[in-house]
């Protein structure tokens, strides 16, 4: 369901000359499946996950996702995915009932089935004390929880979470890894970055990690663990980037 190719980017910039963010980025991900990308701050992830979602063109290699490519059918990929991301702003004025049904009719839905969508995933996602509150008046770990709805209300086969549970309380990040699992069990295909040790060993079927744009290692978390002796997770993602 995502497959990314050699995916590569690069950046110009005026003192710093070529900045390759990610090279040679090549991994897949299969219906049922939580695929975690694990790096430090700059390691490139968010980067990649921009490509597989066609915020970013790629400057080298290419991916798919549900089988269109992101470079020749963006649009037919972009119907197919949902993608959820820390920089992901909601609109203040709009209630959070009125922001997800505003994405639902956006993504092809009649007015009916976007309500009942999001009065759906709202029940979920236990915010539904919250529908009629604008958005900004929502707390941080409230308005997550409705960008996730926002992300899910068309139903998409695909899930790219970059980093969701930055900065939000214990309960509140304890309910996304939940509602993550959750997208794995019902059939989607996720895809999951993280510097968060503890939730890539709770979520993860398979890592990746990344450090300087590129995939350093590759397996499940027991592959990993018997490829560098030593069972916490932690200490093997400092193994496969301190050098």
């Amino acid at each position: 369901m995502i497959v990314a190719e050699k995916l590569g980017k690069e950046f110009r910039d005026k003192k710093r000359g070529v900045i390759r963010a990610v090279e040679g980025l090549s991994f897949r991900c299969t219906a049922g499946r939580v695929y975690g990308l694990l790096g430090a701050n700059g390691a490139g992830k968010t980067t990649a996950l921009r490509m597989l979602a066609t915020i970013l063109t790629p400057t080298s290699g290419t991916a798919s996702i549900a089988g269109f490519d992101v470079r020749l059918e963006p649009q037919k990929a972009r119907q197919n995915l949902g993608f959820l991301s820390t920089a992901t702003a909601l609109y203040g004025r709009l209630t959070a009932l009125e922001m997800v049904e505003y994405f639902g009719c956006l993504y092809g839905l009649d007015h009916a089935s976007a309500r009942r969508r999001t009065l759906n995933l709202f029940e979920r996602l236990d915010i539904a004390a919250f529908r009629d509150r604008r958005c900004e008046n929502l707390s941080t770990g409230i308005k997550q929880r409705v960008s996730i709805a926002r992300t899910l209300v068309h139903d998409p086969p695909v899930m790219i979470f970059d980093e969701p549970t930055a900065g939000l309380d214990v309960m509140s990040a304890r309910t996304i890894v939940a509602f993550i699992r959750e997208c794995r069990e019902s059939g989607k295909t996720v895809v999951f970055s993280t510097h968060v040790m503890s939730e890539a060993e709770k979520l993860c079927d398979t890592i990746g990690i990344i450090h300087d744009g590129r995939l350093m290692a590759e397996g499940s978390l027991e592959e990993l663990r018997g490829r560098y002796h030593h069972p916490d997770l932690e200490e093997i993602f400092v193994q496969v980037v301190g050098a």
